[in-house]
């Protein structure tokens, strides 16, 4: 047992830093030397707290080692989907260091570990010296270390209280029965951030369930038998995978680092170091606070930011009032009908919220209200609105109510019946006016899921659209855009979470199953809140000089996407079926291969038995390939491929994996993604994922579908026409992003080759090689197509000697030859990088903005990342926003002209039309010359199209 004198406390330093570093993100610390030092105050100010609060009689801080660790051997992609570190932060750290050693606290690290081992090593040997342990940290994995004497110490952040977490409310949070059982929890559904694959198929809420019928991975896959369908096949082939992901989520015990109960003993800090490094960083109230000295003033904040009260009447604009009287009048005390009685029957977390929340929010439930709301929604210029459905997918959602607010602070909601569409669908007709007038301004969050619901009750939204989602997104391209972060780093406001309304897990309820009274609030907030945010994000849209962008391009965009996820696409589900069975075939024929090869059978979707046959039996890879120290081997494809030319096996195995993701990611799926309610595929376009503009697509993933293999391309065979009288259009841009580079350096040579209309690749190949262009072999054509891509995304020696299978020197030479031919190409490279030092982003010709805050780091890898971003964020970028402008324009052009033409399919650099076969002679040119005019270059543009009664044909 413990005693009062013995309480460690130990630190996970990375996981505090990095909090500390978002936690000030959004209003970051700048000293007067330009330093951000944000995550340094937020560490210090969580350590300071801690000491006064807790007054620990021993304390360490722990820090992961920069080096690889042994989970890196085990497996080579652990963590490599991380993001590269801040800048910010990387220039912290050693403050940190800093920091912690002035207070007078060990710092503790150990190369091949992280944190968490040194932390659970310690943890162990301090319990069995008589040691109450509290391990402080905000990452959920230190749970499984948790004991009678060992808790989770989680900080106070963002209004959360400080929490203690010992065994029973381990038990509780992942409803188990023993400590350790974490683990296997964790090891299951696997990890994103750190790339820990866990098992396809099983979440936290299914890896619960598991866990506590079969009470470990070892058990599920002993009996795994006992599973069925789906379940049962992901756990049969990830059987290997799942024990892996258990090892890789296990904090280890046995770091071979000593127990110092002398040395983790706090006496108190080095008042001297500390005051200089607080007067080196500025830190003044701190500086008074800890040592009662002040450092040199530092200029505070103004934080302009608005704030959500009840009646912000100074805000409503001149000549405007509220719908229940003027704009210093009260409510009337029957809208909304929420008496104290009708307030009483709502449940106790809403209440509370609603409690804390100033606002004026009204529901209305008559056609006279209605009414009185029309008449002035129809004055405003501008109007926020916001739906309330039955499910998060537009297609087959539907509605449950409508939000309006065109005061910050006021809102009204209008109930509708979902489970009766004719009367939802006269109630909706209503609004149809004022939704479909040309001249007020429709402001949404996410709107376009708005727009395609509201298409389903003949409403088809018009006039000027603002998405405050994809403000932000222009604003700040690289962070998250939903509308509560939005609300409380901007707004100093949390809305009520849709937990709050619903609950969660397998309680959860949908809107339609909750009387209005207690939707209201949360309806109104919604269209409240995105009105606000608006207001902020508009003027720094102003200054940054991103209206265009926007006006212009992104949100007219809405309309066109909202339209096209819709109208859906036909699928040919009878030749999926049909291509199915032949790769499965194909599957098959290769797995016997391999098993001739190997001189057995065995599971070759099981890393450690693929490992054993390649490394072991049949000793591939030389030296090069070494065991880990869980005693498996790395069998990922880049592994795997750098081996491809020693036995014809590897290769064998790099198909069979191919073959089996392109049948179930999409022969096998896209059948089940079609809408029942029409039989069409409707995917879902993203405007604001990827930081370049570029579009993405969901459900399924359009950008994906592989089309550099025979069998990859055989997926668009799948993709038809509504019927026999249409025919598919495909328009695709031709080599965009190299001509948006002649366009960008200037260079005349390239430039030339693509005014003649010459082969680009064979024009280069021409110069690289110093042949005449009719002498260019397929060999050389094939180099120089690499390398003008290549150069786009600036690529090194290296990298291309890889892509080509060529030594690094010649690599080297085919670069160097290249830039003595396109000189001016290299002087563009050299500019974007050299401006992008100066102002941290680059920017695409309508001005969309690249951020690149690491450009000027002293980490090589870091900053040799943002180089090549500022390179390749502008070239991509700039197509991005030329393929929306001529979407845009051929939208609008079709329904000018009341054609029965429809856009379909945005995948990149192509679009694809489903066309009534007696258009195609008008469209056809017509799209052409709208997509080669979309954003004029000094370059032609050229467009290849094609039709046929599929989308590979098309093609």
């Amino acid at each position: 047992m413990s005693t009062p004198d013995k309480r460690l406390f130990l630190l996970d330093a990375m996981a505090l830093i990095y909090r500390a570093h978002f936690a000030f993100s959004k209003n970051p610390r700048i000293n007067s030397k330009g330093m951000n030092t944000g995550a340094a105050l937020g560490f210090t100010n969580t350590l300071v707290d801690l000491l006064n609060r807790e007054k620990p009689t021993h304390i360490g801080v722990c820090y992961d080692a920069p080096s690889k660790t042994f989970r890196h051997e085990s497996f080579v992609e652990y963590k490599a989907n991380r993001q590269a570190m801040p800048e910010d932060i990387a220039i912290a750290i050693p403050y940190v260091k800093k920091i912690v050693e002035a207070f007078g606290i060990p710092g503790m690290m150990l190369d091949g570990y992280e944190a968490d081992d040194i932390i659970g090593t310690l943890s162990c040997k301090a319990e069995k010296a008589g040691y109450d342990v509290f391990m402080m940290t905000p990452d959920k994995d230190y749970y499984q270390l948790v004991t009678d004497h060992v808790f989770v110490y989680k900080p106070a952040f963002l209004g959360n209280a400080i929490e203690v977490i010992d065994t029973p409310k381990v038990l509780e949070r992942w409803e188990i029965e023993n400590v350790k059982q974490v683990i296997d929890i964790l090891g299951l559904m696997g990890d994103a951030v750190d790339n820990i694959p866990g098992i396809p198929g099983i979440g936290e809420k299914t890896a619960k369930t598991l866990i506590q019928r079969f009470g470990s991975v070892e058990n599920l896959i002993a009996n795994v038998h006992e599973l069925k369908g789906k379940q049962k096949e992901n756990v049969e082939k990830f059987a290997e995978q799942g024990l892996m992901s258990k090892e890789l989520a296990t904090i280890h015990l046995d770091v071979p680092i000593d127990f110092d109960e002398e040395g983790l003993r706090y006496d108190g800090p080095d008042t001297e170091k500390l005051a200089a490094l607080f007067d080196e960083l500025e830190f003044r109230q701190l500086a008074t606070r800890v040592l009662g000295t002040a450092s040199p003033a530092v200029p505070k904040p103004v934080s302009n930011k608005p704030t959500v009260g009840k009646g912000v009447k100074s805000s409503v604009p001149t000549g405007q009032t509220s719908l229940f009287g003027g704009a210093e009048d009260t409510v009337a005390p029957e809208v909304g009908e929420a008496s104290e009685t009708a307030f009483d029957e709502l449940t106790p977390r809403v209440r509370k919220t609603i409690d804390t929340t100033l606002h004026e929010y009204h529901l209305l439930n008559t056609s006279e209200q209605r009414q009185q709301l029309l008449k002035y929604l129809k004055l405003q210029k501008e109007i926020s609105f916001d739906t309330e459905t039955t499910s998060i997918d537009p297609i087959t959602a539907r509605l449950v109510g409508i939000s309006f607010c065109y005061l910050p602070g006021e809102a009204y909601y209008i109930p509708v019946p979902p489970q009766d569409e004719e009367a939802a669908y006269d109630l909706v007709q209503e609004f149809k006016e004022v939704l479909e007038s040309p001249s007020i301004v429709k402001i949404g969050q996410n709107i376009k899921y708005d727009l395609v619901v509201l298409q389903r009750y003949g409403v088809d939204v018009q006039g000027p659209l603002y998405d405050t989602m994809l403000a932000h997104y222009l604003l700040e391209p690289d962070m998250r855009h939903n509308m509560d972060l939005l609300a409380e780093t901007y707004l100093n406001y949390s809305p009520i979470s849709i937990e709050t309304l619903l609950g969660k897990g397998k309680h959860q309820l949908t809107m339609d199953k909750l009387p209005p009274l207690q939707v209201y609030e949360y309806a109104c907030e919604d269209a409240d809140i995105t009105l606000q945010l608006k207001n902020y994000f508009d003027p720094l849209l102003e200054k940054q000089g991103l209206k265009r962008l926007f006006n212009e391009v992104e949100n007219p965009l809405l309309a066109v996407l909202g339209h096209m996820e819709r109208e859906g696409v036909s699928i040919d589900a009878e030749a999926l079926a049909e291509s199915s069975i032949d790769l499965q075939q194909n599957i098959q024929e290769i797995e016997q291969k391999i098993f001739e090869h190997a001189g057995m059978e065995f599971n070759i979707g099981s890393p450690k038995q693929l490992g054993e046959v390649l490394f072991d039996k049949m000793q591939l890879g030389g030296s090069k390939i070494k065991k880990t120290k869980t005693g498996q081997y790395a069998t990922g494809e880049e592994i795997l491929s750098k081996l491809a030319f020693e036995h014809e096996i590897v290769q064998l195995i790099l198909d069979h994996r191919q073959l089996t993701k392109l049948k179930s990611t999409y022969v096998d799926a896209l059948p089940q993604l079609v809408c029942a309610e029409d039989n069409r595929l409707h995917t879902s376009y993203n405007q604001a994922v990827a930081a370049t503009g570029r579009l993405s697509s969901t459900n399924p993933n359009l950008q994906n579908i592989p089309i550099r293999t025979e069998k990859g391309r055989e997926i668009r065979k799948a993709f038809v026409p509504r019927d026999a009288n249409h025919v598919l259009l495909s328009a695709d841009y031709s080599q965009i992003e190299l001509r948006i580079m002649a366009h960008f350096s200037n260079d005349a040579t390239m430039k030339e080759a693509f005014q003649k209309g010459q082969d680009i690749h064979a024009s280069t190949a021409a110069k690289v090689f110093h042949v005449p262009v009719e002498e260019v072999t397929s060999d050389m054509r094939r180099k120089a197509k690499t390398i003008n891509f290549g150069i786009i995304y600036g690529i090194s020696a290296f990298g291309l000697a890889e892509r080509l299978a060529i030594p690094r020197r010649e690599a080297a030479e085919i670069i160097e030859a290249y830039f003595q031919e396109f000189p001016a190409v290299k002087q563009y490279m050299d500019s974007a990088i050299n401006v992008a030092r100066e102002q941290e982003y680059v920017e695409t010709l309508l001005g969309r903005r690249r951020y690149l805050r690491d450009i000027n780091s002293r980490n090589q890898n870091i900053r040799g990342y943002a180089e090549r971003n500022a390179i390749n964020a502008p070239i991509q970028g700039t197509a991005a926003d030329i393929i929306k402008i001529a979407m845009i324009n051929i939208d609008q052009w079709l329904r000018e002209e009341k054609l029965a033409t429809r856009m379909i399919l945005q995948v990149h650099d192509e679009l694809v039309f489903d066309v009534p076969r007696e258009e195609l002679a008008v469209v056809q040119p017509k799209i052409e010359e709208l997509m080669k005019t979309a954003l004029p270059l000094s370059v032609p543009m050229e467009i290849g199209l094609g039709t046929g009664e599929n989308w590979l044909e098309a093609h």
